[in-house]
């Protein structure tokens, strides 16, 4: 199974699936690692694994639409499974999820459907809730909308901070999205859902 993956910024999460395909716990082709910005540390991360890199800076496209088509280019030139957003930090059009129907993977910092959108975190300590957790989900042109592939729960403990529970949540969202991955590899080695099929849903 083949995958691209899209960061904005350092690439934790990137690094967890490396890690886990170099130990052979995870057996996935990482074709490619883009970025929406030069100089990220989610690529640098792919270029000291010898992972091929790409560009596509969003500020030197006139029109978003004009990004969304040539990221998706970009993406598409490296024929990935998937698609997975590690820390993406732009929306892509529906130009880009009709290119990769189902297979545009992303993760949440919260149990979905409860506190989508950028700042779950921050909304769950806001609400009082007692547990929250991560999932991953496959994106759709809603926000944070898409069928949800898996969830793990993560207490909110007692003087917990954004920074700290983000922390704890990030932790378990690297597992998460390694599991999935895995799920989905096993699922394509056995004849499972064609790519262009809702997985999960």
């Amino acid at each position: 199974m083949r995958i691209v993956v899209l960061v904005s910024g350092t690439g934790s999460n990137l690094q967890a699936v490396i890690d886990a395909v170099l130990a052979g716990s995870l057996d996935i082709t990482i074709a490619a690692v883009g970025a929406d910005r030069p100089g990220t540390g989610g690529v640098r991360r792919a270029a000291d694994a010898g992972i091929p890199t790409f560009e596509v800076d969003f500020r030197s496209h006139a029109e978003r639409s004009d990004w969304n088509r040539a990221l998706t280019e970009a993406v598409a030139a490296h024929e990935p499974d998937y698609v997975v957003s590690s820390g993406f930090m732009r929306i892509v059009d529906e130009h880009f999820l009709d290119r990769f129907p189902n297979r545009y993977l992303n993760t949440h910092p919260a149990l979905l459907p409860s506190f989508p959108g950028a700042h779950g975190v921050r909304d769950a300590l806001a609400y009082g809730v007692k547990v929250t957790g991560c999932t991953v989900m496959i994106a759709d042109a809603g926000v944070d909308t898409g069928p949800i592939l898996a969830q793990t729960a993560v207490p909110v403990l007692p003087g917990d901070t954004e920074e700290t529970l983000h922390e704890r949540i990030k932790v378990e969202e690297r597992a998460l999205l390694i599991g999935t991955l895995r799920s989905l590899a096993a699922e394509a080695d056995a004849g499972g859902p064609a790519s262009d099929e809702t997985v999960g849903a």
